[in-house]
């Protein structure tokens, strides 16, 4: 079986411009990979099937999951007349604005190209990526990008300033579409995307802290109280910098100091049962 890495993202800011023709939104935003990361098996097999393994009960096993897609797209496209069963480890929270099953999607296309020696480049493997999801090309480079259009455009940055980041997530699942059909733009705070690439770009972690902002938040904190209560407690408990990741419900922390950030996460476990701190990947793999 030959193992890949499906690491979750968080969004440094997410900016929502305007809703496009095509019933989409434009957006631009700062993600990167975070080390708390699913891993992917691929087995191949010779009688065709894609199959999904998961003891997962909240993983769809059938043509539902991203990662099935993503098989199936590879399997048509190139004519491929191999299956392959796939088993998925979950550790990233589902449901969770953390890019769980798109960065499967994205681990599932970089395994299977070397599984069934299709020799696709990582930027082919992107542009088949968007046809499953917004977040799929990020999430086939990794590291820290400017993504653009829905998400599918993407412009690498060199990594964040070290950090710690502690992600909690309430027991509440949030739908990308109820967020995005709440969202008023004339009224959304709407992050600064270029003072965020310089304190990337400066290594400037307090100017990172101040620049972090994301367009849904006040909507998904409106409709899901838990979530603004978790976003005060991890402020009040030491995070030097907090903000909901993508449409929620997550809520990250960042902190300099690995002793702050294990203060905030036992803090945190008297309020959240799913509470991580890992660090930022930052770089591409």
């Amino acid at each position: 079986m030959y193992f890949v890495k499906a690491p979750a993202k968080i969004n440094l800011t997410l900016d929502t411009l305007y809703k496009r023709n095509d019933g989409y939104h434009e957006v631009e935003m700062i993600m990167t990979t975070v080390d708390l990361a699913d891993r992917i098996g691929l087995d191949a097999r010779e009688d065709g099937v894609i199959e999904i393994v998961s003891v997962d009960r909240f993983i769809p096993n059938d043509a539902k999951n991203l990662a099935y897609q993503a098989a199936d797209l590879l399997k048509k496209k190139y004519n491929v007349t191999k299956g392959v069963s796939i088993t998925i480890e979950k550790t990233i929270p589902v449901a969770a604005g953390l890019a769980g099953g798109s960065s499967d999607a994205a681990a599932t296309l970089r395994g299977l190209n070397h599984v069934w020696e299709l020799g696709l480049s990582l930027d082919e493997l992107a542009e088949l990526g968007a046809q499953i999801g917004s977040d799929v090309p990020f999430c086939i480079y990794g590291g820290t990008a400017l993504a653009t259009g829905r998400g599918e455009k993407i412009e690498h940055l060199p990594a964040p300033p070290a950090c710690w980041v502690i992600l909690a997530k309430p027991v509440i699942g949030v739908s990308t579409a109820e967020i995005y059909g709440q969202l008023n733009l004339e009224t959304a705070f709407h992050p600064d995307t270029q003072a965020m690439i310089r304190a990337i770009e400066e290594k400037d972690f307090q100017a990172m802290v101040d620049g972090l902002g994301n367009t849904l938040e006040d909507v998904t904190l409106h409709l899901y109280p838990e979530v603004k209560e978790l976003k005060e407690q991890m402020k009040r408990f030491g995070a030097e910098g907090v903000l909901m990741s993508g449409s929620g419900p997550t809520v990250f922390g960042i902190v300099q100091q690995e002793s702050r950030a294990q203060r905030v996460v036992n803090a945190l476990r008297g309020f959240c049962d799913e509470v991580y701190c890992v660090r930022m990947l930052g770089d591409r793999e």
